[in-house]
């Protein structure tokens, strides 16, 4: 996967995982790094489970899940 579609699939669902979880958009950055460190968890929670998503929309599904409790994490320790 090339860098420019990682990026891509970091902001979408960093913003999706924003909107479901705050109400509200994070800046550019910030929706790229919780969806690039929300992809990982996802990618892991996923694979813990025996679960996969192939494809464009099952890595923004992953990742916006993995960004959700990213988010959730956050919100709890504060």
């Amino acid at each position: 996967m090339s860098a420019i579609v990682f990026l891509i699939i970091g902001v979408v669902s960093g913003c999706l995982a924003g909107i479901v979880l705050q109400g509200g958009r994070l800046a550019l950055l910030g929706n790229i790094i919780i969806g690039i460190i929300g992809s990982v968890a996802g990618g892991f929670l996923f694979g813990s489970l025996g679960l996969s998503a192939d494809g464009l929309i099952g890595s923004v599904f992953t990742a916006t899940i993995g960004g959700m409790i990213l988010l959730f994490g956050v919100r709890v320790i504060k």
